[in-house]
């Protein structure tokens, strides 16, 4: 039976909304396989150059510049071509700004691949509407994402004063939040970061629970040192690694209260290997001295590692 006009213009009306939901099944990046190419340079180590009002370490006595500058001066001075921006680093989330910033990003043969932010809220916060605003926030940063041609988000995981890591509220923000992120073609990365909200181990639970490919985790190399012994930073490592997707941060060693953690680059890199990790690994120094000096640093050791 041939088909009739009307049945044409039903299944074309169609196709759109299912080429949504399959694209929304699961997060398809196609990642680079050359070193250099896998390699992201943070603005966070280059903080307190970066101009905007919401940049709380911005030093006004340096040279500073505006965000649309930081990807040419990465390919420029360091022959890497992605860029890993933070949410404060980014003076205005109006649709003006945002499409200058992505023009300066693609005038520099560059790219944006994680926007690490935070939402003005815990996402496990006893009050219902507190949390609520927190994904309303979360969704906002993944629309920004979308406006500057980014892949995914890391979302901070605050806690509210007082209270412990709610694995199950959790669990129930982010699975909205990731849900929306799969609408929009956006991961959502979690970080080891802070010692007690974002312990590993935890994200590693609220990641599980949320059982969604839209949802990953964001591993850091060092972070985790600061709580635990070497054992507990790489056996977080480990954890975090094998429910990474696009995104983990390098860094050979953390300055916390004058005290230096370091961490084996060599043996961490191995880890991400073994897990089939696939994605790209953002240069975020740490620690005294030159940003642009430890960068190169850890480019140097990075690529000797890469394989």
């Amino acid at each position: 039976m041939k088909p009739s006009r009307r049945d044409f213009l039903i299944v074309s009306a169609l196709a759109p909304a299912a080429q949504r939901l399959a694209a929304a099944s699961a997060p398809a990046l196609v990642f680079p396989t050359a070193p250099r190419d896998r390699l992201a340079v943070a603005s966070y180590p280059f903080r307190a150059s970066i101009d905007t009002p919401r940049n709380r370490a911005r030093n006004p006595q340096a040279t500073l510049m505006d965000l649309k500058e930081f990807p040419a001066l990465v390919v420029q001075r360091f022959r890497v071509r992605n860029v890993e921006i933070l949410g404060e680093h980014i003076r205005s989330t109006e649709p003006a700004y945002l499409e200058q910033l992505r023009a300066s990003v693609k005038d520099a043969g560059s790219r944006i691949v994680d926007i690490p932010t935070g939402v003005g809220g815990s996402l496990y916060d006893s009050d219902a509407a507190r949390r609520a605003t927190a994904v309303g926030n979360a969704k906002k940063w993944i629309d920004t994402a979308v406006a500057l041609d980014c892949p995914s988000v890391r979302i901070h995981l605050q806690g509210p004063r007082g209270a412990a890591p709610d694995a199950g509220l959790a669990a129930e923000s982010l699975g909205a939040v990731s849900q929306y992120g799969a609408s929009k073609n956006v991961v959502v990365n979690l970080e080891n970061d802070d010692a007690t909200t974002e312990d590993a181990f935890f994200l590693a639970k609220v990641i599980d629970q949320v059982n969604s490919p839209w949802l990953r985790a964001l591993p850091d190399f060092c972070n985790s040192m600061l709580k635990g012994d070497e054992k507990f930073n790489y056996d977080a490592v480990t954890a975090m690694f094998r429910r990474a997707y696009n995104i983990s941060h390098v860094k050979d060693m953390e300055v916390d209260g004058g005290k230096v953690f370091r961490v084996d680059l060599e043996r961490t890199f191995a880890i991400a290997r073994s897990s089939g990790y696939k994605g790209y690994f953002s240069l975020e120094f740490e620690g005294e001295g030159d940003p642009y000096v430890g960068t190169q640093k850890l480019i140097d050791e990075s690529l000797k590692y890469l394989r």
